[in-house]
């Protein structure tokens, strides 16, 4: 099948950027490679939301590195629904959180897991990791060995 029968309504077309946190603008296409495990990883270096409490921008660099299961997360979707987060306000936990259950839902990977390397405010960074195996599978495994051995100290 050629990735334009699959019904990505974003590639390709005039960038119209959510102002809103909007999971809806999130698009898939087939994995075509669904036998394999391997590593996909995007980078967001440019990440911004708002703080709930102040209303003052929060800056990181968001990290998602998953392992494809039937479908993948198209990467200008994924630019636009990150972007999505601009005007949104919540703590930096529940970004990655947040971020980690709409991919989840969206593709269903083997295996995926999100970090947030945010500025410092006040003096203090906070770096959320948040991560998800699917059930029943050697990835929920891999995800609660990730989970307790996971050492935050470069990212």
């Amino acid at each position: 099948m050629s990735r334009e029968n699959e019904g990505l309504q974003q590639l390709g077309r005039k960038t119209e950027y959510k102002m809103t946190y909007a999971p809806e603008v999130l698009e898939t296409f087939e994995n075509k490679h669904k036998d394999n495990d391997y590593w996909v990883q995007f980078n967001c270096p440019e990440f911004t939301s708002l703080c709930p409490i102040t209303g003052q921008p929060d800056f990181a660099e968001i990290k998602i590195m998953y392992i494809p299961g039937e479908r993948m997360v198209e990467s200008k979707s994924l630019k636009l629904y990150l972007f999505s987060f601009r005007n949104h306000g919540d703590f930096h936990e529940d970004c990655v959180n947040i971020i980690m259950k709409d991919l989840v839902k969206l593709m269903q990977p083997k295996y995926i897991e999100v970090i947030g390397l945010f500025t410092p405010r006040g003096g203090i960074s906070i770096w959320p990791y948040a991560n998800y195996g699917q059930p029943g599978t050697k990835y929920e495994k891999m995800a609660e060995e990730r989970l307790l051995n996971r050492q935050m100290v470069n990212g």
